[in-house]
């Protein structure tokens, strides 16, 4: 609470009459404040105050048994923050003994710009080496699993030297935290089907329909009402994506079909993850999600591609790229899809919803742009146009739901 300092003819009853200081004292001392908090509990003749928080009257007033100032006097040192001549830098600082700020908090803008610069940068080279990976070795059941596999193996190896400590988790948790990660397993096999099956630009541009299922879901499953302008939001949304598709090169059916189905498990993702709603901080979180999706996601690995791998696929793929190239790729994109994955996690939880709306639709455009840049991919005019329209449809619809949940949280808070 800011303090306010009465002077002149205010009079607080109980109090005797504080004036203005119209007099020069004798002491610098006497005539300034001590520049710095005493280290011990005691309060120092003076008073161990800081200049616009709450002024307490006991330690204004309260007498020192080291000092014979009159009364007045010693109102007068209270009531004049000044310097003296022989004070310090560090003395003069008007924030006293305070601990002093750290760079991290001192510019929390910088580390947030780090998290989402590195966000993107490690989600694009997850794209591309996913995709050459793809290029010579088009198993995406198999290599789902090993994306999974290795973050399981991270986490667990974080664990292990308490960074972070594992958090604990109970049955009740477990049930609600398991139709999460089914859902994220799917979603995630079915996005690496469509990568290897079509280029990663096309892949993504579907993926951009997801705001249009999560409407869908919200309102005819949750029962939420959608308010009209969010519906029309998506209107450029789906014309963009059908403009895409239907002049886009590398389109098949399977690509298609499974980056929508990647949508639909997306979205009720995110409706049990609300009903999955966990005090657990992030990275924990993230961790149990990821064991539990790889051992769902390694039956059908086994099933559809095993015996396939088995005669010919790894055989062939160590034939074109040697055995320490494959490997090594194999490990490194598992890497950068699990540190992607959660520093986004990470990163989402420092801003408000519409930087993560902006965000999340920026993520979209660098990858869209790297990913063409670097694999040459030729699209067509109906298929740029159809992209940048889809994308900016995503744009509308996150700026217009983000400005929605704002108004929400601001009326919780109230």
């Amino acid at each position: 609470m800011e303090s306010r300092v009465l002077s002149g003819s205010t009079t607080i009853h109980g109090l005797p009459r504080l004036r203005r200081l119209t007099t020069t004292t004798t002491s610098p001392v006497a005539a300034c404040f001590p520049t710095t908090r005493p280290t011990t509990g005691a309060v120092a003749d003076g008073g161990n105050l800081v200049w616009g928080r709450q002024l307490r009257p006991g330690i204004l007033f309260e007498a020192s048994p080291a000092t014979a100032l009159s009364p007045v006097t010693k109102r007068e040192t209270l009531l004049r923050p000044c310097r003296t001549a022989a004070s310090s830098p560090a003395e003069g600082s008007d924030s006293g003994g305070e601990a002093k700020v750290g760079f991290l908090q001192k510019y929390p803008a910088l580390v947030t710009g780090f998290f989402f610069f590195m966000w993107y940068l490690l989600n694009v080279i997850f794209n591309i080496l996913n995709k050459k990976i793809y290029n010579y070795f088009p198993y995406p059941y198999f290599v789902s699993v090993i994306h999974l596999f290795v973050g399981v193996v991270y986490c667990l190896v974080s664990w292990g030297v308490g960074l972070p400590k594992r958090a604990p988790i109970d049955s009740n948790l477990l049930k609600l935290l398991i139709p999460v990660a089914i859902c994220h397993g799917i979603g995630h096999i079915m996005s690496n089907v469509s990568f290897a099956a079509v280029a990663v630009s096309f892949t993504h541009t579907i993926k951009a329909l997801e705001p249009f299922f999560n409407a869908a879901a919200s309102q005819f499953v949750l029962g939420q009402q959608i308010p009209l302008t969010l519906w029309l939001s998506l209107a450029p949304v789906v014309l963009g994506v059908s403009m895409a598709s239907l002049t886009e090169l590398s389109f098949n059916w399977t690509g298609f079909i499974s980056a929508m189905i990647s949508n639909i498990s997306f979205t009720y993702r995110s409706i049990y993850s609300k009903k999955a709603m966990t005090d657990m901080d992030s990275t924990n979180l993230y961790a149990y999600i990821s064991i539990i999706a790889l051992i769902f996601c390694i039956p059908p690995a086994i099933i559809l591609e095993g015996p396939t791998l088995v005669k010919t696929g790894f055989s062939d793929a160590i034939a074109k790229v040697g055995l320490t190239k494959f490997i090594s790729d194999l490990f490194w994109v598992g890497m950068f899809y699990h540190l992607y994955n959660q520093i986004a996690t990470n990163t989402l939880e420092r801003v408000a919803p519409l930087t993560h709306a902006v965000g999340n639709v920026l993520k979209r455009v660098f990858v869209i742009g790297f990913t063409i840049l670097v694999f040459g991919n030729k699209i067509s005019t109906q298929t740029g146009i159809g992209t940048v329209i889809a994308i900016a449809g995503v744009a509308i619809y996150s700026y217009i739901k983000a400005q929605m949940e704002e108004e929400k949280r601001k009326g919780k808070a109230a």
